[in-house]
This record gives C-alpha cells, structure tokens and sequence, in this order.
C-alpha cells in the first residue's frame, strides 16, 4: 500500500488495520443516510467545521475547504491505473469482505461502480451554503441537500473546487475499473 500511495503523508492519514474492510464498509455506506467515521479508511479531516454567521443564519465558511486540501491532493497523486492495478490484484479480499458485510452473492465491483456513479451525481454547490443548527450540529438549510446520503454531505461540504477535483479523479478511477473489467479480444 505504502509503495503504491508512494507518499507517506497518505499512509499517516490512513487507518491501516483491517484497511480492506474499511474500505469496502465505508464504500457501502457512502450512498446511504450515515456513514460512521469509526469505519473510515482515512482519518476525518482535521480541525473543526467551519461555518460564518450569527443569530441562526449560518452558512460553510469559505476556508472550509482547506481541512480537505491534504486529502484531494493525495487523492490527485495517486496514479489510477496502478490504484486499480492493486484493487484487481487484491480484489479476493476485497469481495472476500464485502461477503462479511452480508452479501453472499454480491460483487463488490459492482457495488463499487454503482458508489462511484452516484458520488458523481453530487451538485456542486456555488456560493454560500446556507446551515441550521436545531441542536449540537450543523445541518444544510436546504431540505434537500439535507436529505442527501452521507457520501455526497460529505463530498458537498469539502467545498465546490474540492468536490470537482475529487469527482475528476473519481472518473478517472471508474474508466480504468471499467476499461480493465472488459473482456479482453483474443
């Protein structure tokens, strides 16, 4: 793994132990309603959420966006081919716990083209976002960014230019899953 993010700054931001599981959990939980960090792969961004206002009209800050600036770097220096070169190496345990997960007769690839499509389906959000706290956390003003999976909360709030640059490598990634799954002419 460390050969392949071939930057140590990745490998100390990654939850090393059961990594394979944490990313094949993480991965199915994305598009759902929650996705709890305990499972994560990576460590949660650091610092706390950042958000401008007062007096119950709050919105993102606009340095928001710099607790994610490591993570989309990284994420942007990873080759995609060689990622998805040591995804198909290792794709027994990949699909191994994606079983241990409760789907005996799933594949975990196409679990994972279908997260992808719908993390590319995230709106990219231009300008203030508008918040509401009706307790201890933030919530999106808007009813329907609110009810958005996990996954795209979590895409949205990295801030607009984050959330492109994380959607471009996600289709590279896809391109070279899909390019690599085809069968090959003889």
């Amino acid at each position: 793994l460390a050969e392949l993010l071939g930057d140590s700054a990745l490998i100390e931001h990654a939850v090393l132990k059961d990594f394979v599981r944490h990313v094949v959990a993480t991965i199915d939980n994305l598009p759902r309603h929650t996705a709890a960090p305990r499972i994560w792969p990576l460590k949660p961004a650091p610092g706390q959420f950042k958000v401008s206002g007062k007096d119950d009209h709050f919105t993102i800050a606009a340095d928001n966006s710099k607790r994610y600036a490591i993570y989309v770097r990284l994420a942007e220096s990873i080759d995609s081919t060689k990622l998805v070169a040591f995804y198909f190496h290792y794709y027994p345990l990949f699909q191994q716990a994606y079983r241990d997960l409760g789907y005996p007769k799933g594949y975990f690839n196409d679990r994972l083209i279908e997260v992808i499509d719908h993390l590319l389906e995230t709106p990219e959000l231009e300008g203030p976002v508008a918040l509401v706290r009706p307790k201890v956390f933030y919530l999106y003003a808007d009813p329907g960014l609110e009810s958005r999976s996990a996954g795209q909360k979590i895409l949205m709030r990295t801030g607009v230019e984050n959330t492109r640059r994380i959607k471009a490598k996600l289709r590279e990634i896809r391109t070279e899953i899909v390019n690599r799954s085809k069968p090959q002419a003889r």
